[in-house]
């Protein structure tokens, strides 16, 4: 069983729930559960026309204060509703009422309006779990990696960058595609500088704080290069040298996989002891209560929900 959370009522996620939900063979369907408004549902079928039977399917109603609410508008009300979808589907996740949670997007102005202050889902979810730190991996086909860090500034990213949060982050990537069957995924740490620093021309900590991660990392058996040039790296990785590439901050992570899997990549959180995929998309409120927005995305979340869930022997 997984849970999908509607995410900020407001946006595209009812939409494409609905879609992906009424697209699903019917073992499937029977084996997924929806955590969200039924009201805002009811109005977003009137949209998009998926002639699912919403009372044949298995929904978690949580009201949301005049819901439905005006599609494609910032709302605390909606940014309170995505917490209290999350807040219901964590606490089925943790007694293994569902095997993995997938989440529609949230927005997160009207996340932080509600008095809720969270970077997003991941950071939501580390705090609902009371999980010190989570980590993100973007995966689609041919490129997967791992954040070291996200949603913070690049400075703090930085510094972020120790000798320990590396080896934390290696070895989390390294077990995860070897859930996935890979028997000795190969790794590849980005640098930090250009050209990993060019021997302290352009910066040292490439050396300083990559390199002994990755010996560490090596010490204990996985198979990992690094620190690799990041404007070479992801390339390689992508015509299949590698298998998963562990990146150093947000943007060096995002837009390479973006770029080359803009529509099919999955938001993975790891670290927690639950787990989850997302949508690799925000809200989209300018195409909200369209009946437009493509559901490929988060099929493509649900497919990898069900390979963690079964895992699970869920």
């Amino acid at each position: 069983m997984i849970g999908i959370t509607m995410g900020d009522p407001a946006g595209v996620g009812p939409e494409i729930i609905l879609k992906a939900v009424a697209a699903m063979a019917p073992g499937d369907r029977a084996q997924t559960r929806i955590f969200g408004c039924l009201t805002t549902l009811r109005a977003a079928e009137g949209a998009v026309r998926s002639g699912l039977d919403l009372d044949a399917v298995a929904v978690t109603d949580i009201p949301v204060e005049g819901a439905p609410l005006p599609w494609g508008q910032a709302d605390a009300r909606g940014g309170d509703a995505a917490f209290r979808f999350m807040t219901a589907a964590v606490a089925a996740a943790l007694t293994d009422e569902i095997g993995c949670i997938v989440t529609a997007p949230l927005n997160k102005a009207a996340l932080n309006a509600a008095g809720h202050h969270y970077d997003g889902h991941t950071g939501m979810l580390a705090h609902l779990t009371d999980t010190p730190k989570a980590w993100m991996i973007l995966a689609s086909e041919r490129l997967k990696v791992v954040h070291n860090s996200t949603h913070v500034s690049l400075r703090d990213a930085i510094d972020r960058a120790t000798p320990e949060a590396l080896l934390e982050t290696i070895r989390l990537g390294n077990a995860h595609l070897k859930r996935l069957g890979y028997d000795a995924p190969r790794i590849a740490v980005a640098g930090i500088n250009p050209h990993c620093g060019e021997g302290g021309l352009f910066g040292t900590e490439d050396d300083t704080q990559v390199t002994p991660a990755v010996k560490a990392a090596q010490a204990e058996g996985i198979v990992v290069t690094g620190p690799v040039p990041a404007d070479t790296l992801f390339h390689r990785a992508y015509s299949g040298e590698f298998d998963l590439v562990v990146a150093q901050y947000h943007d060096q992570g995002h837009i390479p996989v973006k770029l080359v899997a803009f529509d099919t990549a999955v938001n993975v959180s790891l670290g927690l002891p639950i787990d989850r995929t997302s949508v690799d998309h925000g809200t989209a409120f300018d195409i909200a209560g369209k009946g437009i927005a493509s559901h490929e995305n988060l099929e493509k979340a649900i497919a990898y929900a069900r390979k963690l869930a079964a895992g699970r022997g869920q």
